[in-house]
């Protein structure tokens, strides 16, 4: 081999070193400005103009367009967010008053009225009841749907929580000649303590409302590694298995519940507020044998 292929052979060697730097050094720019990118969009802070189309990339142009699209999109959904909250609390308000005035006339004819007009006067009140037991509940889970009301889990004890509760349905469960017990508990959970005692409430108040005179209610918590449960359990008719996948679902009632007064959302409210903490409900019940709703909560 002559002079001039051994002088050839390290030009092409150090001119292929050269390329793959360049080459490299051009892949590093292109993924920093990729990365640049997604920290902005993540951050909500993207804009199409601090970027110089001329030199972009194919796949950073394709990058942009999608993340421009994007947040257009969140902008609407923030716009639509606001649309609903303020919806949520024109119902809430222009609802309010009429339904307590009604109430209130609906009490003082009951005390007005012969006493064989008065199953008339009392199916009134139990209407209106219901329907602001109706609105109540849709309020509150529209708000937790649309993230008007975000839920704040904090770690603490779940032992003033469920005493709270329980004495809330000590009167309730009395006058039906239910039994109403609590067990005392020790257990800590991360949880939302303004919405987990929603959740627990609305569980009582169905064992409350559906177990027949001479039952029992427990309330009882039990930890886990992961998770903390809340059982609610009760000695009423008890749910059918076909029913279970459905009875979380909104305005669901099963065949058994329509005698009974509700509009069902409760189930589903306790369902919305368990997912919206990182947690989860479920029910074990078979017809004749009661039912156990437990609440699960996350530990960490």
């Amino acid at each position: 081999m002559d002079r001039g292929c051994w002088l050839w052979i390290p030009a092409a060697a150090l001119t292929a070193a050269v390329l793959l730097l360049w080459c490299r050094w051009r892949m590093n720019r292109m993924l920093s400005r990729l990365n640049d990118m997604l920290d902005d969009a993540v951050r909500g802070e993207f804009q199409e103009t601090r970027y110089d189309e001329s030199r972009l990339s194919a796949a950073e142009a394709r990058l942009r367009q999608y993340l421009t699209a994007s947040a257009v999109t969140a902008g609407r959904l923030r716009e639509e967010k606001e649309t609903v909250k303020t919806l949520i609390a024109d119902i809430s308000h222009q609802t309010k008053t009429p339904i307590a005035n009604v109430l209130l006339y609906a009490q003082l004819l009951e005390e007005q009225v012969p006493e064989d007009c008065r199953p008339y006067t009392e199916a009134l009140n139990a209407q209106v009841q219901k329907l602001r037991s109706l609105i109540d509940g849709m309020v509150k889970t529209s708000r937790l749907e649309a993230g008007v009301l975000a839920l704040h889990p904090r770690p603490g004890s779940l032992g003033p929580l469920l005493e709270e509760a329980a004495a809330q349905f000590a009167a309730p469960a009395a006058e039906k000649g239910l039994t109403l017990t609590l067990v005392p508990t020790e257990a800590r959970a991360v949880f939302d303590a303004k919405w987990t005692a929603e959740a627990v409430c609305n569980l009582l108040d169905n064992a409350v409302k559906y177990t027949p005179a001479g039952g029992r209610v427990t309330l009882s918590a039990v930890p886990y590694e992961l998770f903390c449960r809340v059982d609610v359990d009760d000695t009423g008719p008890g749910i059918p298995e076909e029913e279970h996948a459905r009875i979380f679902q909104r305005f669901f009632r099963g065949e058994a519940a329509w005698e009974t007064e509700g509009v069902g959302v409760g189930l589903y409210l306790v369902r919305q507020i368990a997912g919206g903490q990182g947690g989860y409900v479920k029910v074990f019940s078979r017809p004749g044998e009661g039912a156990k709703f437990s609440l699960f909560l996350p530990r960490r």
